[in-house]
């Protein structure tokens, strides 16, 4: 698999499905919709679980976990366009939510908008410091503009918090 796509996967495997992001007074109605996208999600029918996301959605405007599971899907999709919103969309819900600003940027740069992922990346750290895939990322898109110090820098950090990815690049690049 190629570094970047194992990068990315890894950045995306933080977001797992049910994440933690609270939704206050969920509808009992958009809840089940969420459980049925989860289903459908799991079985491979990721079209069916995002029209079953969107339903929970539209019952519940503010379940978060709505629109990241339906990010998931669309990943999946190839939709990244699609995540970028609501990626956004769960940001404006929680704006201290460093997953989202991680994994937007990881769709960001799926569509080469390399300086917005590195913006994302960055906020994700300003949240969380301790954010290993945040600092994995944001180095190997330092790396596609050409700044490699940033590049390394970012991965020695994303090593010393426990994210041995980037160990090999550093040996071969820094």
């Amino acid at each position: 698999m190629p570094r970047r796509t194992t990068a990315i996967a890894a950045a995306l495997s933080v977001l797992a499905l049910g994440s933690p992001l609270v939704t206050a007074n969920a509808n009992p109605l958009a809840i089940n919709s969420y459980n049925s996208g989860v289903d459908k999600y799991e079985q491979g029918d990721y079209q069916g679980a995002i029209a079953d996301y969107t339903k929970a959605i539209e019952i519940n405007p503010e379940y978060a976990n709505a629109f990241l599971n339906r990010v998931t899907a669309k990943t999946k999709l190839g939709d990244y366009q699609g995540s970028i919103a609501d990626f956004t969309k769960a940001i404006e819900i929680n704006p201290q939510y460093a997953n989202a600003y991680n994994n937007r940027g990881n769709a960001r740069a799926q569509l080469q908008d390399f300086q917005g992922a590195i913006a994302d990346y960055t906020k994700a750290l300003e949240i969380n410091p301790k954010n290993a895939f945040a600092y994995a990322n944001r180095g190997y898109t330092k790396e596609l503009v050409n700044d490699l110090k940033g590049a390394c820098d970012d991965w020695r950090k994303a090593v010393e918090l426990g994210n041995n990815l980037p160990a090999e690049w550093v040996k071969k690049q820094c």
